[in-house]
């Protein structure tokens, strides 16, 4: 089974792990309160797991259910790159704590479409698979199109294989047309495309000349991420986007719709990157051609959309301006916590569940750095 490898970072504090919640059954459960009382998993510290609700008891009568059953479990993201990489480690982190608190075991695979994310045939093909082969939940995000992937759902789930999706945004659809069991993830209007545009326009105080470096036209991630940043225009009149052109969300793309809108418009105040990749990508063309930086005052201010450790390491070198953390780490943590309350312990989830997101920029980059630092030290690989 093909997996990639851990980095190696320092971790964090137990009040960091404890900042996220995830939403279920119409109640607002802690990351860890599922987790429980977490002893000893491949060295990891104890003390930075517990003491969460439960007790022996609880324990016990969980570890009856299970039973020591074998969840197999599919991952399929619609490339494999950073981002996902994080929010993979972050899974193996909980699916550690399970097994090491209820006896539960985890089968994981991990495939994504050699082409990325226009692959549609590909990832349909991986699901399909996973569905022949009778697995217990297959975790989804994919850029094919909607009612395509609806179908594909529909039949996994009559060969009784439990779809969740993560980071998609499914915030775009009817609810009673989505056929996964849940959703996890973040609102791309709400909680990345204005968080963005609202950055842009505190910081140059409202005006200013704006290029964006957009996904592949018709992306959903585009479409919501786009009504987000519409708002926060409208909000702010001073505001122009002078030039938008696809970086097809990965680094080299981004570099060079970048270099060829820079080139044209010299002049800009600043670079949105739809994601992260594409940020760096623009951070790199600036460089490319000579331009500056901002500073704080003056030159090209740039923001993406992911949290990953290369965009932190480029903000703190003042190559990157700022990113909006869309949770990574909390959407691992969490689809695993779903699928166990929903699979072994028949609990109801919510259709929608989304994590915290934040802009982050020099001011608070290290507390972002840390936890998924953290993350990526999981003390076992599925």
């Amino acid at each position: 089974m093909d997996r990639q490898e851990a980095h190696e970072d320092q971790g964090m504090s137990r009040a960091g792990f404890l900042g996220h919640g995830a939403k279920l059954g119409g109640a607002v459960v802690g990351a860890g309160a599922l987790a429980g009382a977490f002893t000893s998993v491949a060295g990891a510290r104890s003390e930075a797991f517990g003491p969460y609700p439960g007790g022996a008891q609880y324990d016990a009568v969980v570890r009856k259910i299970a039973n020591g059953r074998t969840l197999k479990v599919g991952f399929t993201p619609p490339i494999l790159s950073e981002f996902f990489d994080e929010m993979e480690h972050a899974a193996w982190w909980r699916m550690a704590e399970l097994e090491s608190r209820y006896g539960v075991k985890f089968q994981w695979e991990r495939a994504a479409p050699r082409a990325n994310f226009n692959a549609v045939e590909e990832q349909v093909n991986i699901v399909q698979n996973w569905a022949t082969k009778k697995f217990d939940a297959v975790l989804v995000c994919t850029g094919a199109n909607f009612a395509t992937m609806q179908r594909v759902y529909t039949d996994a789930a009559k060969r009784g294989t439990k779809i969740f999706q993560f980071n998609q945004p499914a915030e775009l659809y009817p609810i009673d047309s989505i056929k996964v069991v849940s959703n996890i993830g973040y609102d791309n209007r709400w909680q990345s495309g204005y968080l963005a545009g609202k950055y842009i326009a505190s910081k140059l105080g409202g005006k200013g000349k704006v290029l964006q470096i957009w996904g592949p036209s018709g992306s959903d991630w585009s479409r919501g991420r786009q009504i987000g940043f519409d708002k926060a225009l409208k909000e702010n009149p001073g505001l122009k986007v002078v030039g938008k052109a696809d970086g097809g969300y990965v680094r080299d793309k981004g570099f060079a719709a970048a270099q060829a809108l820079l080139q044209k418009n010299k002049d800009v105040n600043a670079i949105y990157g739809e994601n992260e990749e594409m940020a760096l990508g623009a951070s790199q063309a600036i460089d490319s051609t000579g331009l500056k930086h901002w500073d704080g005052k003056k030159g090209i201010l740039t923001i993406g959309a992911d949290g990953l450790k290369s965009g932190f390491a480029a903000i703190r070198k003042g190559r990157l301006t700022a990113t909006v953390d869309v949770g990574g780490v909390d959407q691992g943590l969490t689809f695993i916590d779903t699928l166990f309350r929903y699979i072994v312990l028949g609990y109801s989830v919510d259709k929608f569940i989304n994590v915290p997101t934040k802009v982050v920029d020099k001011t608070n980059v290290d507390l972002s750095d840390a936890y998924i630092s953290w993350a990526l030290q999981a003390p076992k690989k599925f």
